[in-house]
C-alpha cells in the first residue's frame, strides 16, 4: 500500500492528515494512506524514511530547512525558496525535494487579485510581510517572481527587516499586508500581529497565512477597517494538491 506522511512538530491539528484522508474517499484512492510522523528532532527522519512502501512525505514547521541535508537534490522550487515541504521518494531510493508553498501562495493571490478586479500586470503597490520564519520564504520568492516589492517586519531590528514599532511611519505605504507569522492562530484567536490598525483603510488588503480560525482578529480588525481579506485556506489546499502531483509524476 503507497504510504504518504506529514514530518513536523507539534502535529495536534493537521490539516495534512485530514485532507488527504477525505481526498483518498472522496476520489476512491483505496490503495494508500496518510499518516503523522511527529518528530521533534530532525534526525528521527532516519527512522521514518525506513517505512515500507513510503512513496512521499510533507514537510511542516520546524523543519523546512533543517530537512536539506537529508535530501539528494533539491527541484527549481525547493532552491528558489530556500526551504522544502514536500519529499519525493525515487525509485532508486534517492529523495528530491520541492516547495509547494511557493506554488500555493502565488497561484492564491493572484486568484484573489482577480476577484478583486486588480490587475497583477498594472499591480504597483508594495507589500509587508510579517515574520521571518520559515513561511516567509516562499512568500517572499512569489512576491520577488510577481515584481510586488516587500519589506519583512520583525520584532527584532536588522538590515533585512523593519520592527513593529516601525509601522506607523511606514504602514500607509504599502497596501497588502501579509501575515507570515502564528499569531492569531487557534487556540490563540484573541491575539492578532501588532499593527496600527487605526491606520488601515479600505485600501488596504489583509493575507493571513493562518487558517483556523476562518477568520483571524487579523482579519477582523482588518475587515472592520473595510479593508478585504484572504485566510491561507485555499493556499493550503493548492499545496496539498500540488504535492500530490509531485508524488504520482
Amino acid at each position: 500500500m503507497p504510504r504518504y506522511g506529514l514530518i513536523g512538530y507539534p502535529l495536534t491539528h493537521s490539516f495534512s492528515q485530514r485532507y488527504f484522508t477525505e481526498k483518498f474517499a472522496r476520489e476512491g484512492i483505496a490503495d494508500s494512506r496518510y499518516d503523522l510522523f511527529e518528530l521533534p528532532a530532525i534526525d528521527g527522519l532516519t527512522d521514518v524514511l525506513q517505512t515500507p512502501d513510503l512513496r512521499g512525505l510533507n514537510v511542516t514547521i520546524p523543519h523546512k530547512q533543517a530537512v536539506l541535508p537529508y535530501l539528494d537534490r533539491l527541484d527549481a522550487s525547493a532552491r528558489k525558496v530556500g526551504a522544502v515541504n514536500v519529499i519525493r521518494l525515487e525509485q532508486d531510493g534517492s529523495r528530491t525535494g520541492y516547495n509547494s508553498d511557493y506554488y500555493g501562495f502565488k497561484t492564491s493571490l493572484s486568484n484573489w487579485f482577480y476577484e478583486l478586479g486588480i490587475s497583477l500586470l498594472s499591480y504597483n503597490g508594495q507589500a509587508l510581510v510579517l515574520g521571518t520564519g520559515g513561511a516567509s520564504k516562499a512568500i517572499t520568492a512569489a512576491l520577488t517572481d510577481l515584481k510586488i516589492a516587500y519589506r519583512l517586519v520583525s520584532r527584532h531590528k536588522s538590515p533585512e527587516t523593519i520592527t513593529y514599532d516601525e509601522l506607523p511611519t511606514f504602514i500607509h505605504n504599502y497596501r497588502l499586508i501579509i501575515n507570515c507569522s502564528p499569531v492569531g492562530t487557534y487556540p490563540h484567536t484573541d491575539e492578532a500581529p501588532s499593527l496600527p490598525y487605526g491606520q488601515i483603510t479600505s485600501w488596504h488588503l489583509f493575507y493571513d497565512l493562518v487558517y483556523n480560525p476562518a477568520e483571524t482578529l487579523f482579519m477582523k480588525l482588518g475587515r472592520e477597517r473595510g479593508c478585504a481579506t484572504h485566510n491561507g485556506l485555499r493556499m493550503l489546499e493548492l499545496q496539498a494538491e500540488k504535492a500530490w502531483e509531485i508524488w504520482q509524476s
